[in-house]
């Protein structure tokens, strides 16, 4: 297998409890495959692409170590991806706003 829908791996990997809101989180740009965001939930995902993932109010790196035929149970499903930082919060990612003129 080359590559697999992201919606799919995303559920399989379970980063979503459905497909439909796995496909939602793709076409809403939630998700990001290299820097790029990508909004068609069919887009190929490969084993080695780094995937940045927002769920809710958390921002998460992911690489991706192997794909599914199946959704199985969750430790199957934490085979199929690497973190190599914790959730990063979105506060935290964004920088602080600072103002332009200062009084």
């Amino acid at each position: 297998m080359t590559g697999l829908r992201l919606d799919k791996w995303l559920w399989f990997a379970r980063f979503a409890r459905t497909r439909s809101l796995a496909a939602r989180l793709c076409s809403e740009g939630a998700v990001a495959i290299g820097g790029a965001v990508i909004v068609k939930p069919g887009h190929p995902v490969r084993v080695g692409d780094v995937l940045t993932v927002r769920q809710g109010r958390m921002r998460r790196e992911i690489t991706v170590l192997a794909l599914a035929a199946r959704r199985g149970p969750p430790e199957e499903a934490r085979r199929l991806y690497a973190e190599a930082t914790p959730p990063v919060p979105l506060a935290a990612a964004a920088p602080s706003w600072v103002p332009l003129i200062e009084e």
